[in-house]
């Protein structure tokens, strides 16, 4: 009788710690952007493969697969391919997934544009505030922009 009435305690102490733990996707998204000045875009992972397209440094990629030093990436698009991964690193960068997107001169709507980015733009990340990133456009130009009008990390 006395092991039955720990099995309610025991049923409940399973559940909250199985409650506990982080859904499967809820796992760290790795992102990586380019290192070098032009990287191939291949169709698969060696320089063997096709290259599709190329893009140019600091372009963000989120990381859904591996293959020795190869990496399976897809963009803001939702296009996929393989990267080098010594031709990528870890400085956080975004690109601009809206048509347009003003660089401000502080974080808010009402302060003035500093810059207009076009889609694709890409832009290396300084600062995070609330909604607000800090970043330096391609060009050079500094700013802040909404975070709903990129995509990166």
């Amino acid at each position: 009788m006395l092991r039955f009435s720990r099995l309610p305690a025991l049923l409940l102490a399973f559940a909250l710690s199985w409650m506990a733990l982080p859904p499967a996707n809820a796992a760290q998204t790795q992102m990586v952007s380019v290192a070098v000045k032009t990287l191939n875009m291949r169709t698969g992972p060696g320089q063997r493969y096709e290259t599709h397209w190329t893009v140019t440094r600091g372009y963000p990629f989120r990381v859904i697969g591996k293959k020795g030093d190869w990496l399976r990436v897809s963009d803001f698009e939702g296009d996929k391919a393989w990267v080098f991964r010594p031709m990528t690193n870890k400085t956080p960068h975004h690109v601009v997934k809206a048509q347009s997107a003003n660089l401000r001169r502080a974080p808010g709507a009402r302060s003035p544009v500093v810059k207009k980015a076009g889609y694709g733009d890409v832009l290396r990340t300084i600062e995070r505030r609330g909604n607000w990133l800090k970043v330096q456009h391609e060009g050079g130009a500094t700013g802040w922009v909404q975070r709903s009008f990129v995509w990166g990390w």
